[in-house]
């Protein structure tokens, strides 16, 4: 991808990708998910989610699997209010990138 991707749109798409799942979820899949939308690497990611946990954003607990601890992430209530904030300054600031691709007047 040719645009840079900024620590907010980092921020924004790691606690989207958290939050659809309502018991948590850890850091491979959330990579994968991301994945989906953004190229970002598991060394890129987890200092995110640290960003994420210290803004209370996230909260993050053990859980045994495979004979193996996994760390899970979730998101908190702030973590949601944040989550809404993105989302719409998201669907603002796109809406205005897309309007001035096509050639439209901007509002």
């Amino acid at each position: 991808m040719v645009f840079n991707t900024g620590a907010a749109l980092l921020d924004a798409v790691v606690l989207a990708a958290v939050s659809r799942e309502e018991d948590g979820t850890y850091g491979y899949k959330i990579t994968q998910d991301v994945r989906k939308a953004i190229e970002i690497s598991e060394s890129t990611l987890y200092p995110v989610l640290r960003r994420l946990q210290k803004n209370g954003y996230l909260q993050a607990y053990d859980m045994e699997c495979g004979g193996r601890n996994r760390r899970y992430y979730k998101i908190t209530d702030i973590g949601e209010q944040q989550l809404e904030q993105y989302r719409q300054e998201w669907n603002s600031y796109s809406s205005k990138i897309s309007a001035m691709f096509s050639g439209e007047e901007i509002v």
